[in-house]
């Protein structure tokens, strides 16, 4: 089945077409880097969708400004379902975010435009929300200028990104469901402790200053915001310490 990636160049979009192809799948990228330019029109998208039959929406824009990511994820949303509906695509697949209904900063109201897109559209859809990756971390410090490391403080359930999209994979090769259950990973960490075990893995040394963000986004960061409403649904295995002696080297548990 050829199934198209939206974003398919991106961090979890990468180990999609891996986990696609591995899975007997053909995989088709739609990237800018690939001739397809999501926002412009769509610009050469009819032509790559052709004969496909699923869609994964992982595609991202880089912004924590709702005036960026609202436009974003409403063009690239009625752009994928448009031509894939004159491609007779059958599912639909976004990857999502836990919490964004409840933790309102201006990103995740561009998420949650994007499921309201995808609802509202004439294909059948499957949204699943899943929890921070480990490597959002690893984002989180190489965006901050040093010596510092400012750090809001959030509760999360972290998730391998790998594990992500193998669920993502599962999910676009069986009937559409609406809502997914929500994917998170196998244990709840403080964002700051993180940081700091990733510099200790790297042998680095920065001052970490922990922020509570204000507001009641703030607030929903630092409670259970952005953790599974429910004890209920699939779970990742890997732990962070597990990810970081993977990708980073030798790390001491804290």
């Amino acid at each position: 089945m050829r199934v198209a990636v939206a974003g398919g160049t991106g961090m979890v979009g990468r180990y999609v077409v891996e986990e696609l192809a591995a899975a007997g799948q053909e995989p088709v990228v739609l990237a800018r880097s690939r001739g397809v330019d999501l926002l412009s029109g769509g610009a050469g998208l009819d032509e790559a969708m052709e004969g496909v039959e699923a869609v994964v929406d992982v595609s991202n824009v880089e912004t924590m400004s709702a005036k960026k990511a609202v436009p974003f994820f409403d063009t690239v949303g009625h752009n994928l379902l448009d031509a894939g509906a004159r491609a007779g695509v059958r599912h639909h697949v976004v990857l999502s975010i836990v919490g964004i209904d409840r933790v309102g900063h201006g990103y995740y109201q561009g998420k949650m435009r994007q499921e309201d897109v995808v609802k509202e559209g004439p294909t059948p859809w499957t949204v699943l929300r899943a929890t921070q990756f480990h490597e959002f971390v690893e984002q989180i410090l190489d965006r901050m200028p040093k010596p510092l490391a400012v750090v809001p403080r959030m509760r999360t359930q972290p998730i391998a990104a790998r594990e992500v999209a193998q669920h993502l994979v599962k999910l676009t090769l069986a009937p559409a469901q609406g809502m997914a259950p929500e994917l998170a990973g196998p244990r709840v960490e403080q964002l700051v402790d993180m940081v700091r075990r990733l510099l200790r893995a790297r042998h680095q040394r920065r001052l970490v200053l922990p922020v509570r963000l204000p507001g009641p986004a703030g607030a929903a960061m630092a409670g259970d915001g952005q953790l599974p409403e429910s004890g209920q649904g699939p779970r990742g295995s890997q732990t962070f310490d597990e990810w970081l002696a993977e990708h980073v080297g030798k790390t001491t548990t804290p």
